[in-house]
């Protein structure tokens, strides 16, 4: 069970970009879109879900649907939310690839 210390801490850290940044990208390296979705409820969390729902100019009830595990977001919707996060969706090549 996470402590309450716990979480405190990580959205103290993911209110600084770049470690926001560096916990989505190693989320997305578990290939699942429900741990990926609670990591970017994650960061919403630390800016304020609220806030980031006013900010993205999306309604709070879909901002919370949107977050969930099971949350499949459009790309406009998850670009405004990156947006307000201060964060940008990249593509990039596999090293393997190169």
């Amino acid at each position: 069970m996470i402590t309450a210390s716990y979480q405190e801490g990580l959205l103290n850290r993911l209110q600084e970009p770049k470690y926001a940044s560096d916990y989505l990208n190693e989320a997305l390296k578990e290939m699942s879109q429900e741990v990926f979705m609670l990591a970017l409820r994650d960061v919403a969390k630390a800016k304020g879900i609220s806030l980031a729902a006013r900010e993205a100019n999306l309604n709070r009830e879909t901002m919370y649907r949107m977050l969930s595990e099971k949350g499949n977001p459009n790309l406009s919707s998850l670009n405004k939310l990156l947006d307000t996060l201060g964060l940008t969706l990249t593509i990039g090549m596999k090293e393997s690839a190169a």
